[in-house]
C-alpha cells in the first residue's frame, strides 16, 4: 500500500476552491503531510468560502484569490504543480434551477479552464475532481455502482455529469492523469451553515444546535448514504498518491440512515431540538431523487479505500466543532 505521507511530502498541491469544505478539509490534511499547499479561491458569497477554514495553517498555505475563469495568471497558478484538486463550483440543485447560466459558470466553465489550461502548461500534474450523485438521477437499483445509468433530472447534476465527460476527454485525447469521485453527502467540520442548499445533514445539525425543529419532508424514511468529510478528503489523496487511478471514476459511500433516524439520533447526542414529519413542497418534491445508496467496492477492491468513520463517531467530532466555532459559522 502506498504510503501517503511519504508521496505528498514537499510536493505543490493546488486546491481549487480550498476554501471551501471539502477543500479546507483537504488542505490541512496536505499542510499536515508537508505538502506546500497553494489555494485558489474567488470566495464567492453563499457557496461556502470561509477564512476561518483555515484557522490553524494559515502560515503553511498560500492562498491566491481569484475567479479561475476570469484569471490571466491561471497558467502560471497551475505551472509547477505536482497535484491538483479542482473542487471549485457547486453542488447546489437548488440554485441550479433558478440560475441556469451561472450554474453553467460556476461548473462547466470553470473546469474547463483548467482543463484546456493545464493541457498546455502542466499536463504530467496529476488532477483529482468531484462530482455527486445527483448526476445518476434517481436510482433504478440499489445500491448505485459506477455503472448505473446516468440521467439526472435537474441541471445541476446535468453539469456534474458534463464536466466529468470534459476530464474523460481530457484524460484520452490529452492524456491528463485525471481522476474523479462522485461524492454521495457529505458532512463534517467547516461545512457552509447558514442556508439549507449546500448539504442537509450539516444543516440538520445547525438547527439541533440551535434547539430548533427540523421539518422533514416526504415520511422520513428516505435513505442517504452518508460520508464524513475525513473519509472523502482520504479518498482524494488515495486516488492522487495511485498512478493506476488515472483516467477512472469511483463512487464514494458510508452510512446508509433515514432522514428521521438520523435526526433521532443527533437529538440524543444533544439533548436538543425535535422534528416534525411533513409533506414535501412542490419545488423540493420535483428535485427529490428517492432512496441513495452507493456501491463503493470498486475504489475499495482497486484502492482499499473504505470509510473509517463511524456515524456516531462523526456527528460527535462535527458537533464539538460547530459548538467550538459557532461564531464563525453562524
Amino acid at each position: 500500500m502506498t504510503d501517503i505521507h511519504a508521496v505528498f511530502k514537499a510536493k505543490k498541491a493546488l486546491i481549487a476552491g480550498g476554501l471551501g469544505f471539502v477543500g479546507s478539509n483537504l488542505a490541512h490534511k496536505l499542510a499536515d503531510l508537508g505538502a506546500e499547499v497553494l489555494i485558489v479561491d474567488s470566495l464567492i458569497s453563499g457557496y461556502g468560502g470561509n477564512l476561518f477554514n483555515v484557522d490553524g495553517i494559515k502560515d503553511q498555505v498560500k492562498i491566491n484569490f481569484c475567479n479561475i475563469c476570469d484569471s490571466h495568471n491561471l497558467a502560471q497558478l497551475l505551472s509547477g504543480q505536482d497535484y491538483i484538486f479542482n473542487l471549485m463550483g457547486t453542488h447546489n440543485k437548488y440554485d441550479g434551477v433558478d440560475n441556469p447560466f451561472y450554474d453553467l459558470e460556476l461548473n462547466c466553465r470553470a473546469h474547463l479552464s483548467v482543463l484546456e489550461t493545464a493541457s498546455k502548461v502542466n499536463p504530467d500534474a496529476k488532477i483529482v475532481f468531484c462530482s455527486n450523485r445527483n448526476q445518476y438521477g434517481k436510482p433504478i437499483q440499489l445500491p448505485v455502482s459506477e455503472e448505473h445509468p446516468q440521467k439526472p433530472i435537474e441541471i445541476n447534476g446535468i453539469h456534474q455529469l458534463t464536466i466529468e465527460n470534459y476530464y474523460n476527454f481530457y484524460h484520452r485525447v490529452h492524456g491528463l492523469k485525471t481522476t474523479g469521485l462522485r461524492l454521495t453527502s457529505t458532512y463534517g467540520p467547516r461545512h457552509f451553515m447558514r442556508h439549507h442548499k449546500l448539504g442537509v445533514v450539516n444543516w440538520f445539525i445547525k438547527l439541533i444546535l440551535d434547539n430548533r425543529e427540523v421539518y422533514i419532508f416526504g415520511d422520513g424514511k428516505q435513505i442517504r448514504d452518508i460520508n464524513h468529510v475525513d473519509d472523502v478528503t482520504e479518498a482524494m489523496l488515495l486516488v492522487a498518491a495511485h498512478k493506476e487511478a488515472a483516467g477512472k471514476v469511483y463512487n464514494l459511500g458510508g452510512a446508509p440512515v433515514s432522514m428521521e433516524n438520523l435526526i433521532k439520533k443527533l437529538i440524543e447526542l444533544t439533548g436538543n431540538g425535535g422534528y416534525k414529519i411533513m409533506p414535501y413542497p412542490e419545488q423540493f418534491k420535483i428535485l427529490e431523487l428517492g432512496d441513495y445508496k452507493a456501491d463503493y467496492s470498486k475504489i475499495n477492491k482497486e484502492l482499499g479505500w473504505s470509510p473509517q468513520i463511524s456515524l456516531d463517531e462523526g456527528l460527535r467530532n462535527t458537533i464539538r466543532f460547530y459548538e467550538r466555532f459557532k461564531r464563525y459559522y453562524w
